[in-house]
């Protein structure tokens, strides 16, 4: 050490700090994501256009069965969630083997046939949202267009309008942006979709408060309708930065945040809803047309919905990308049609492509597009998907996964109440699917799926 006056130097060289790694623990590229990127996915998700329709739901069951349906099927959805959470890794919960997709943590848990049958489901379940998710965008659009002509008109022109241009439209912007390569690079359209629910949700509980003072008080009654008349996947835990914490306890916590969130705006929006229109209340309350002015505002509004849309449409495709681009690779290892090119456009823009992926996820798209112009009906399409997917995917693998990997011993106490839980869930998504099934129906008979302009 050499003193100088007042200075002093010191001859310890100063050691460079280790680099992080470039890869996690399973050899792949380093997760990034956090507790708030975890809850947009759920989030963006769960809260999709379907969230406007919850007033008629309410308005079927009244004041005493509707909040409480749903603050029921929340703390079902949370529980078995957080049973879903404890099987992203095998054995060790920080540093045990990943399980990235659903699937995997099936096949790990319950064996190949398990695996098979959950992925047939989890993968048609995924495939239908996308045919939902085209079809509610499409209506939106379509909104945009009859609020104006309402406006111009008056409310006495019918102001017909074909959702099949519209759904083609989404198409296309989705045949873009499915080639953003995997769920982790777009918690920014996540986040994006996350604010437009939000903004969406908060208008029209807006529009109802609006017209509950015009009416002087709430309509509706106990009994409802009814009465008077007689899905976390565990793509987004792969997502989640290493630990610690551990991924399940930063899911855990999401998946918290993003029931209690989606529960207030469900119960906000079926409430408010019901009680502004009554037993009248319309099957969606932006394109339903229970509000009619302002009208800019109600375009606002179905414009923020399409955006979550296109966000959510991604969220529930990339898994099932992800599952097909996985066996393409394992089917024909160095290929180059799986193989990966970096593609500049400009200076700005630089992307990796492979001519496997452009072509699968295009006609994936592609698909879902005409399905969705031959069945456009939202309302029953979307019911029937969720029917058809509650129980196996929320409820009936996740308590059988919890039971296999915590040896939960049968006729037990707990397995008792976990297999009642099951029952009771399959129960209520037959009785759904049901319903759902015959409103198809009902819509088929008056569809002509090629008239544009009906």
């Amino acid at each position: 050490m050499e003193v100088a006056g007042n200075h002093v130097q010191s001859c310890r060289t100063e050691l460079p700090e280790p680099q992080k790694p470039l890869v996690d623990d399973d050899g792949r590229p380093l997760r990034t994501g956090t507790l708030w990127t975890a809850s947009a996915h759920i989030i963006t998700a769960v809260i999709g256009s379907g969230v406007l329709s919850l007033a008629w739901g309410v308005a079927q069951l009244g004041w005493a069965g509707g909040p409480a349906a749903m603050v029921l099927f929340a703390a079902v959805i949370y529980y078995t969630s957080t049973l879903l959470a404890e099987c992203y890794r095998c054995g060790d919960p920080t540093f045990g083997p990943r399980n990235r997709t659903y699937i995997d943590a099936v096949r790990a848990t319950l064996g190949d046939s398990k695996e098979r049958l959950c992925g047939a489901i989890q993968l048609s379940n995924l495939f239908g949202i996308g045919i939902g998710v085209s079809i509610a965008a499409s209506v939106s659009m379509q909104a945009i267009r009859r609020a104006g002509c309402f406006h111009y008109r008056g409310h006495e022109d019918p102001c017909h309008a074909s959702t099949s241009p519209y759904i083609a439209v989404f198409g296309v912007m989705q045949i873009v942006f499915s080639q953003i390569p995997d769920l982790d690079k777009v918690w920014w359209l996540s986040t994006v979709a996350a604010i437009m629910s939000f903004s969406y949700s908060t208008i029209g509980i807006l529009l109802g408060v609006v017209q509950i003072v015009e009416h002087g008080g709430p309509r509706g009654s106990l009994a409802g309708v009814i009465g008077a008349g007689a899905r976390v996947t565990m793509m987004q835990k792969d997502t989640i930065k290493s630990p610690p914490p551990s991924e399940a306890k930063v899911m855990k916590k999401a998946t918290a945040v993003s029931v209690a969130v989606t529960t207030v705006i469900y119960l906000l929006c079926g409430c408010v809803g019901y009680a502004a229109f009554g037993g009248a209340a319309p099957d969606n309350l932006l394109t339903g047309f229970g509000f009619y002015e302002p009208f800019w505002l109600l375009d606002v509004a179905n414009a923020f919905v399409v955006v979550h849309l296109v966000g959510t449409y991604q969220v529930m495709s990339q898994p099932v990308f992800a599952y097909v681009e996985r066996r393409a690779a394992a089917a024909w290892p160095g290929s180059a049609l799986v193989r990966d090119r970096h593609v500049r456009v400009g200076r700005a823009v630089a992307f990796s492509v492979s001519p496997a992926r452009l072509a699968w996820r295009t006609a994936y798209v592609c698909v879902t597009t005409a399905v969705a112009m031959l069945l456009p009906f939202f309302g029953s399409v979307v019911g029937l998907i969720g029917a058809a997917s509650f129980w196996p995917l929320t409820v009936y693998f996740p308590v059988e996964m919890y039971i296999a990997q915590h040896r939960v011993a049968r006729g037990s106490m707990r397995w008792l109440l976990l297999q009642g839980l099951s029952a009771g869930c399959l129960v209520v998504s037959v009785a759904a699917a049901a319903g759902s099934i015959a409103g198809v129906v009902e819509d088929l008979k008056a569809h002509n799926p090629f008239c544009w302009s009906c």
